[in-house]
């Protein structure tokens, strides 16, 4: 009994690396492959507001749900796998995962209402944008705050046009026929340009275009308040590579790492650990 709860735990802990893992090849084949699934859906999405033959829309209805299934099953490995499943399972990124497959869940009921919770599907790429990515390792801060920046108005602008659409397309189809007219109204209104010649008249979608301009308001001048500060900072930054760990930028008269701790390389030598850091002390 005793080795079977050894390797249950084994096998909980492999899976729990794996879907954290990035740098391993297993590790970004499966985060690579989830980021695929949801772009991929929300691509079907976007596919599904415009006229479809009705061969089409049964193909993609089928490979949609087979998609919702597979999140299925990630989200109940990270929840078997977690070492404390209910403080995971109030994680925001838990609760998003769970918000994703509600749509499966709740199928068999035709809650056709339900469908809304599909447009919070790109939410989940959010795990990949805190300074690791699966495309690599965003080393520069600036570079990290830039990316989060153009994810955040990304987000902003999919998640409310995929609620907005829901929402008037079935009162009001001549303005909000396609996905695409939903994206219009959200640009202009966030960009504050205000055409007009698209809006909202239910009282739904008008509460949405208030929380969207307020998302907007409320996201973007903080995080662009970061990235300033960040290149502030950066300016005062020389570039000088540490070799141990490929830090490029440190301050101008820094002498040691300011992540690892070597000290920085002059030209022609190599980096070495400061007399306080030698080998024998780490260990």
């Amino acid at each position: 009994m005793l080795e079977i709860s050894k390797t249950i735990q084994s096998w909980q802990g492999k899976v729990r690396f794996y879907f954290d893992d990035i740098q391993t090849p297993l590790g970004k084949a499966i985060n690579l492959v989830i980021t695929g699934l949801v772009l991929l859906s929300l691509a079907f999405f976007v596919a599904d507001t415009y006229p479809l033959p009705d061969s089409v829309r049964a193909v993609l209805g089928v490979v949609n749900n087979l998609i919702l299934l597979l999140f299925t099953v990630e989200y109940l490995l990270r929840l078997w796998s977690a070492e404390r499943p209910l403080r995971y399972f109030f994680n925001l990124y838990s609760l998003i995962d769970l918000v994703v497959i509600l749509p499966l869940i709740f199928t068999a009921l035709d809650i056709r209402y339900i469908r809304i919770l599909r447009w919070f599907r790109v939410l989940r790429l959010i795990r990949f944008f805190e300074g690791r990515t699966v495309f690599g390792y965003l080393t520069r801060q600036d570079s990290a705050i830039f990316a989060r920046i153009l994810f955040t108005l990304f987000t902003i602008i999919f998640v409310y046009s995929g609620l907005i659409y829901q929402v008037e397309h079935s009162i009001n189809a001549e303005e909000f026929s396609t996905f695409l007219d939903a994206v219009y109204f959200s640009v202009a209104t966030m960009t504050t340009v205000g055409y007009g010649d698209i809006t909202p008249i239910s009282q739904v979608g008008r509460l949405l275009a208030v929380l969207m301009i307020l998302s907007g308001i409320a996201l973007i001048p903080w995080q662009v308040g970061d990235l300033i500060k960040q290149l502030v900072k950066t300016s005062k930054q020389v570039e000088t590579l540490c070799t141990n760990c490929g830090q490029e930028t440190h301050d101008a008269d820094a002498r040691y790492c300011k992540i690892c701790g070597y000290s920085l390389a002059k030209v022609g030598l190599s980096c070495e650990l400061p007399t306080s850091q030698t080998p024998d002390s780490l260990n």
